[in-house]
């Protein structure tokens, strides 16, 4: 169950999947290096429009989207520009894959790291985590997040690193980060990401949600 703090902006869409074995044992897919890659293509493609969107989604409670802290998806970007967009494991490439050609940010939960009941809500002031391995943190104020049992974990900039996959994980949440200014555009994404994990043998269910 995620339950979603009422927003006049966000249209979020949600799923769980379930893979045939730990993400560690899971052999790299081509197809999602290719579209990592850019050299493959893809029936979505991202713009200025949704760049700016999903900017002034994030924007509406107060936080800064921009320099460090700007959406995920740009950063995606920039990596592909430069190079430097490497293969993670299937869960990581094909959230990359769908967040790079369709400009949402998408975060990826372990669902056996994360504590229930899950839920979306404006972090407070004061909220901040460590998003990864080397201890470095992001202040949360303002931003959109989802919450666990034990705090914020996830967003659409950077995902908390006690909740992140690893080698070990097979149950993942994914959620995408779009907004009403972009009508269908979260639930399109979700259905080819969600056709790119069944290329690689994954299940996917609908995150039932409450609003």
């Amino acid at each position: 169950m995620l339950t979603i703090a009422p927003h006049p902006l966000l249209d979020a869409a949600a799923f769980v999947t379930t893979f045939p074995a730990p993400l560690g044992e899971l052999p790299v897919s081509e197809a999602l290096r290719g579209l990592l890659s850019g050299e493959a293509s893809a029936p979505f493609r991202s713009d200025d429009a949704v760049r700016a969107a999903v900017r002034d989604l994030l924007r509406h409670g107060g936080y800064k989207p921009t320099g460090r802290g700007k959406p995920a998806s740009e950063y995606l970007l920039r990596a592909v520009e430069g190079g430097s967009l490497a293969s993670i494991n299937a869960a990581v490439d094909a959230c990359n894959a769908v967040s790079l050609h369709t400009g949402l940010p998408i975060s990826v939960i372990d669902l056996d790291r994360a504590a229930p009941p899950l839920r979306i809500d404006v972090a407070p002031a004061g909220s901040r985590y460590v998003f990864n391995a080397s201890g470095q943190e992001i202040d949360l104020a303002g931003l959109l997040c989802v919450f666990d049992a034990e705090g914020p974990c996830a967003n659409a900039v950077k995902d908390a690193q006690r909740t992140k996959t690893h080698a070990g994980t097979t149950r993942t949440l994914s959620v995408l980060w779009s907004s009403r200014a972009l009508p269908g555009r979260a639930a399109e994404a979700a259905a080819w990401y969600r056709e790119l994990l069944a290329g690689v043998g994954a299940a996917t269910s609908d995150a039932p949600v409450v609003a």
